[in-house]
C-alpha cells in the first residue's frame, strides 16, 4: 500500500476505534493511532496467528486487523492519559432524592 492509502486507512480505522471506545482525540492523533494500530495489528497477526502478509487496501482482513490494533492501542492511550470512557468503564450517575 502507498502512503496515501495508509493515511486513509488510519483515519477511517481511527475514527471507528474512537466510536467503539467512546473516546475523543483530534484528527491528527486519530490518524496516527489508526496507522500505528494497523501496524500493531499486522505485527500481532504475523507473530501470533502466523499470517504471512495482509492482502491489500480493499481486503476485509486488512481492515479488521487494523481495527483490532487501533482499538487496542487506543485503550492503552486512554489508560495512559487517564480517560475512562472506554468499553469497560462504568459511569456513576448522581441519584437525586
Amino acid at each position: 500500500m502507498g502512503v496515501i492509502a495508509w493515511i486513509v486507512l488510519g483515519l477511517v480505522v481511527g475514527l471507528i476505534a474512537e466510536k467503539i471506545m467512546r473516546s475523543s482525540h483530534g484528527p491528527v492523533i486519530t490518524t496516527l493511532i489508526g496507522v500505528a494500530g494497523a501496524l500493531l495489528g499486522g505485527w500481532v497477526a504475523s507473530r501470533v496467528f502466523h499470517v504471512a502478509n495482509l492482502q491489500g487496501f480493499f481486503n476485509l482482513s486488512t481492515w479488521i486487523t487494523a481495527l483490532c490494533g487501533a482499538v487496542a492501542l487506543l485503550a492503552v492511550v486512554d489508560l495512559a492519559t487517564g480517560q475512562r470512557r472506554g468499553l469497560g468503564s462504568s459511569r456513576r450517575r448522581s441519584v437525586r432524592r
